[in-house]
């Protein structure tokens, strides 16, 4: 006998608009992903008192690029798995088409997202590699509010952007005009 868990459903939401939504659940992933990621990298900076781009033990690249990696990634999955939901329900404005195939447009859009953002972040980080000193040595507390910074600009980024991308396939919903008052 083989055990079966459903999943549980989704909480039922608010009616709301699509604009008001992701300023909500942006708020939910700016504050916390601002604060973690500069706790972190504060954390691990002070035990060296410095830190350097490529080079030692705690360096900014092995903080930064998992997260320019997988926080895109993770983000996507999210957003797009919570708009529609919000569609389904009826809480947006919006429909999203039933013959999109929604994981699929998950799992492109989170790679996609994930690799650009990697790269753009290795390629900035090789730009002051080079462009600075070799002994240079970088102040841990900038680096980690730097390092919190970019956490929460990748935060806002990556809420509106799979969105934008998913309305390709999202109508509004219109209501339904009677048939005793005319519509000019």
């Amino acid at each position: 006998m083989k055990l079966k868990f459903k999943p549980a459903p989704p909480k039922l939401l608010k009616k709301t608009t699509l604009k008001r939504f992701l300023i909500k659940r942006t708020i939910y992933y700016v504050l916390p992903n601002v604060f973690f990621n500069f706790i972190i990298a504060y954390a691990s900076f002070q035990e060296l008192g410095y830190t350097h781009f490529f080079s030692g033990t705690q360096n900014l690249a092995r903080l930064t690029l998992p997260m320019a990696i997988f926080l895109p990634v993770v983000l996507t999955i999210d957003i797009i798995n919570r708009v529609i939901i919000a569609s389904e329900q009826g809480a947006i404005e919006f429909t999203v088409d039933d013959q999109l195939n929604k994981k699929k447009l998950m799992t492109k859009l989170s790679i996609v997202h994930g690799v650009i953002t990697g790269l753009l972040v290795l390629s900035v980080l090789m730009i002051a590699q080079f462009s600075l000193s070799k002994y240079y040595k970088l102040d841990a507390t900038a680096m980690a509010v730097l390092v919190g910074i970019l956490a929460g600009i990748l935060s806002v980024i990556f809420v509106y952007v799979p969105v934008w991308r998913l309305r390709r396939w999202m109508w509004r919903d219109m209501e339904v005009v009677s048939g005793d008052k005319e519509v000019f």
